[in-house]
């Protein structure tokens, strides 16, 4: 990280939202990123993914949102349909500052690394009694979702008591509109984001 504690990275514009300590598959086939992720696992460092704002995962010059997540591959695999695939799990959230297409190479971005904060000074986090309560509500509820799915989620370690964790899988998980988890991703409170995440349930009647 620079002195202006900024860095560059690279960026992969996806058609879904990932959230720090999020599991994701992705099949790998163009030329583009298929350099990408050979230079991040010959140097061992990560790239961000961005939830896409216009354009398609196939478009070089897709336009994604402004707040990432910075993923490292954590398992690789030369599938026998003859594409690439990886297994990505994320590690902290971003805020692009500047961004730019290279020819024939993956997007580039000048990035700051935002916070998780359990609590802050906005008024709509949760006091730390409100928030014990949440999380053990809801950690259980998720603890139910990932005993009935598979795939990355399957086997993840799980950290049901962790706000930032529980909030984060069940953004993933539970059915809503992305642009709806691209808001959640933006907040730096995962207090917050639980609040959002029981609000929504209770309105839709959601138990199990």
């Amino acid at each position: 990280m620079s002195e202006d504690h900024t860095t560059e990275l690279a960026i992969f514009p996806l058609g879904t939202v990932l959230f720090p300590g999020g599991r994701l598959n992705l099949r790998i086939f163009e030329r583009r990123y298929l350099d990408l992720i050979t230079a991040c696992l010959r140097e061992d460092r990560g790239f961000g993914t961005c939830l896409i704002r216009r354009g398609t995962e196939v478009d070089a010059d897709a336009v994604p949102h402004d707040v990432g997540t910075e993923v490292r591959i954590i398992d690789w695999e030369q599938r026998r349909d003859g594409l690439f695939g990886i297994t990505v799990e994320g590690v902290r959230r971003f805020l692009i500052l500047e961004r730019w297409v290279p020819p024939g190479a993956a997007q580039r971005a000048r990035v700051e690394w935002l916070p998780e904060t359990v609590t802050d000074a906005d008024r709509s986090a949760p006091e730390p009694a409100e928030l014990a309560e949440l999380v053990a509500e809801l950690g259980d509820l998720l603890g139910r979702i990932l005993d009935r799915v598979d795939g990355p989620y399957a086997t993840i370690p799980r950290h049901l008591d962790d706000p930032a964790w529980v909030s984060g899988r069940l953004a993933e998980l539970l059915l809503m509109p992305d642009e709806a988890r691209q808001q959640l991703l933006e907040l730096d409170s995962p207090g917050e984001r639980l609040t959002l995440i029981a609000q929504a349930l209770r309105e839709t009647g959601r138990s199990d």
